[in-house]
């Protein structure tokens, strides 16, 4: 992956958080069907995380300060390498000081694989890093994304 920090803009989220002590989350989007969208067609498109707490009001919510990178083109998850995931590791490295903890939203094909890898490359980080994704993209019936981000939210926000 060659994205780096400067090529990836923080889109903040708006929250309930008022208490600048309040934990300050950043979300990375890797890929995966937890960022998707259907699109008129019924295809499945890249999501606008723009309007992500449009499709998901439950995080307007939260008591966190909530920010996100988005890849600007997102990874299938059946094409993650090892290059992805020290790219993954060096970018949380990079915003360690920022953030109280960290939620990857990434494909279910190889997220164990990736999660497991990053457990070692960030052995002793000190801050929680949580992996979550989905099985049916937001605003679909059952959909399992908003449950699974904001539980994975919940647990990178506690001490």
């Amino acid at each position: 992956m060659s994205v780096s920090r400067a090529d990836l803009p923080l889109l903040t989220l708006p929250t309930a958080a008022t208490d600048a002590a309040a934990p300050h989350l950043l979300i990375f989007y890797t890929g995966g069907t937890v960022g998707m969208a259907v699109n008129k067609r019924q295809e499945l498109v890249p999501m606008h995380f723009d309007k992500l707490d449009r499709v998901m009001p439950e995080l307007r919510q939260l008591p966190y300060h909530l920010e996100l990178l988005a890849l600007p083109k997102p990874i299938d998850s059946s094409n993650v390498t090892p290059a992805d995931w020290l790219w993954l590791a060096q970018l949380i490295g990079q915003y360690y000081a920022d953030f109280d903890g960290f939620v990857v939203l990434h494909g279910t094909d190889t997220m164990a694989y990736s999660a497991a890898a990053l457990s070692f490359l960030l052995e002793h980080l000190g801050k929680p890093v949580v992996f979550t994704g989905a099985q049916v993209p937001v605003g679909r019936p059952r959909s399992d994304a908003t449950r699974n981000l904001l539980t994975a939210l919940e647990i990178a926000a506690a001490e």
